[in-house]
């Protein structure tokens, strides 16, 4: 009997993605990311797969619809936002709050077309991550609040909530083009410390 695994599945019975498998769905993730940047949500997924180098099956295999592939574009770009919260954590600097902040303006800055393409697939302003991802950047923050907390360079009564706030008003004033968000950054900062008389944004 062969043991050659096949897409999706492995020898014995346990699945598990081969190595080519996530290679293509990286591929046209990285491509449809490419795509939403260039043209908004004028984009298909036959554009996604012939950019990505690969066949329309295996990008149907990977995201049976459009709006799947938007989403877990979006899903993504929110994983890169995370991964990105974890480092400043492990850093250990003293005031981490605000560039991570920066961070998520500079994404969303670079990510306006597939904001568009979320919002019209949920019919709904913004594209908020969903789930895990939430969760896990819910979780990630929350360990940057505490740790500016420790080190007194946030006010002690900062929230997750509060950065969540923060971060939806730069992705508003990114989605709206109302103004450049780095300028309401610039404004915001001095708020976040715990004497805001005279503290300069970082």
């Amino acid at each position: 009997m062969s043991t050659r695994s096949t897409e999706g599945g492995a020898a014995g019975g346990e699945r598990r993605p081969r190595a080519d498998v996530a290679r293509n769905r990286a591929r046209l993730l990285a491509a449809a990311r490419e795509l939403f940047a260039e043209r908004g949500e004028e984009v298909s997924l036959p554009d996604v797969a012939r950019a990505a180098g690969v066949g329309m099956g295996t990008a149907y295999r990977h995201f049976p619809t459009l709006g799947d592939l938007v989403e877990a574009a979006a899903e993504d770009r929110f994983a890169g936002i995370l991964a990105h919260a974890r480092a400043l954590a492990d850093g250990g600097g003293r005031d981490p709050v605000p560039d991570y902040l920066r961070h998520v303006g500079e994404v969303l800055e670079a990510d306006r077309g597939l904001s568009a393409a979320v919002e019209a697939l949920r019919g709904t302003p913004g594209s908020a991550p969903l789930g895990r991802t939430r969760a896990e950047l819910e979780e990630a923050v929350g360990v940057l609040v505490e740790h500016s907390r420790r080190h007194g360079t946030v006010r002690p009564d900062l929230t997750v909530a509060d950065i969540h706030l923060l971060a939806g008003a730069i992705s508003a004033t990114v989605r709206t083009g109302s103004g450049p968000w780095r300028r309401l950054l610039d404004l915001t900062v001095p708020g976040l410390r715990p004497d805001t008389g005279g503290h300069a944004a970082s």
